[in-house]
């Protein structure tokens, strides 16, 4: 199993939602964040003495999902958001060690 964690801009969520879907891709957690890469939040906007550095508001997305499917995701969560401009977002993929059910106890790639 693998989480794959991505950050996107927040007007791209129910497009990928809507596409992981179609995909058969199920279950997800959802965060508002905010924060900044390389451009530092410089959203080009001036302030007295210079640019104004802040933090970008973004969505975070989690998914845990069994390997097989990390390409397709990964693709999915590129076609839908990319738009080209700086502040398209990152994806990062971790392994999962276990994983479990809360309401029944399965354990494993049976808690997916």
């Amino acid at each position: 199993m693998k989480m794959i964690s991505c950050v996107i801009r927040p007007e791209k969520l129910v497009t990928l939602t809507d596409a992981l879907e179609r995909d058969q891709i199920v279950g997800m957690t959802v965060m508002d964040v905010r924060g900044f890469g390389r451009q530092k939040g410089d959203t080009g906007d001036v302030r007295e003495g210079g640019s104004r550095i802040g933090l970008v508001a973004k969505v975070r997305v989690d998914l845990v999902v069994y390997e097989h499917d990390v390409r397709k995701v990964m693709e999915t969560i590129v076609r839908v958001s990319r738009t080209g401009k700086i502040g398209d977002g990152k994806i990062f993929v971790l392994d999962v060690l276990n994983a479990m059910r809360v309401r029944t106890g399965e354990k494993g790639a049976l808690a997916l």
